[in-house]
């Protein structure tokens, strides 16, 4: 069955008569009836009524009929889609590290999505090596993450640098320098968080030895820092977003220095509109950070 027989089969269908559909097809009749003869016998089915020198289509005829139109449609679409001057649509899957997802892309999102009606956008959350796993593996078509991956499949833009702010409860007292924490408990993300390793490494160079308590929600340590239960490093984009529900107070530190994050791609895909669009809005956006 190939897209030519369908094609001829619905312009039969819609003419009533091979001879006015050779005419809008420019080829011979018998090239139609041999075609549609062919199609008939792969199908098992008598699509056509014979009658006099005309045809009626048949039962099976206009059931048949209705999926053509579906798959011509289809067709007609895909190759609109494919067009580099039609407007992005279709499926875009797209992952973030939380942070990211929290602090600096609702606004884009919701931008994104007045601008390209047409995409449906399937968004997640998850771990940095997840997401660049996922990128590989062609489960999601790009992912924003703050640690750069070393995969030879991965195509790598550096999207904005992430200042950090150290945050505390107002009612905690100022907090001056690294010392000043001693004794203080610390709320971050598990391990392998770029952001974790910031302030470890911070505390090391500045001989400060503090406990981390390990949560896997920034929800979550914002709720306990709000609480004066202790301290958290955080993103700026999502204390921004969220970090003065509580009166929670921010401390910023000239050698806590920020912290790339990139918009990763599998660069085997030759041809994402959408995906392209997406990456262009990033850059857009995020251009003076």
């Amino acid at each position: 069955m190939e897209l030519s027989q369908l094609a001829m089969f619905k312009t039969v269908a819609d003419q009533g008569s091979i001879i006015r559909a050779s005419e809008l097809l420019h080829c011979v009749p018998s090239n139609i009836t041999n075609r549609i003869k062919h199609l008939e016998r792969e199908l098992g089915v008598s699509l056509f009524i014979r009658k006099g020198r005309g045809l009626v289509i048949s039962p099976s005829g206009r059931l048949f009929l209705g999926y053509v139109n579906k798959i011509l449609s289809l067709c007609e679409e895909s190759q609109r889609a494919l067009d580099p001057a039609a407007a992005p649509s279709g499926n875009l899957k797209i992952g973030a590290i939380e942070s990211s997802a929290t602090g600096r892309l609702p606004k884009l999102l919701s931008k994104f999505h007045q601008r390209y009606p047409s995409v449906q956008m399937q968004f997640s959350t998850g771990e940095w090596s997840q997401l660049s796993n996922d990128v590989v593996s062609h489960e999601l078509d790009g992912a924003i993450i703050a640690v750069r991956p070393e995969h030879p499949d991965l195509e790598i833009i550096e999207i904005y640098k992430e200042e950090l702010v150290l945050v505390a409860s107002a009612a905690a007292g100022r907090i001056h320098e690294p010392q000043d924490l001693s004794g203080t408990d610390i709320f971050m993300w598990p391990e392998g968080c770029p952001y974790r390793k910031t302030l470890v490494g911070w505390l090391e160079r500045h001989e400060v030895s503090i406990p981390i308590t390990s949560i896997a929600s920034y929800g979550t340590i914002l709720g306990c820092v709000s609480a004066g239960a202790g301290v958290s490093l955080v993103p700026k984009g999502l204390f921004e977003q969220f970090g003065r529900i509580g009166s929670i107070s921010e401390y910023m530190f000239e050698d806590l220095l920020p912290v790339q994050n990139y918009f990763i791609s599998n660069k085997n895909v030759e041809f994402h509109r959408a995906k392209d669009k997406f990456s262009e809005l990033l850059k857009e956006e995020f251009k003076h950070l």
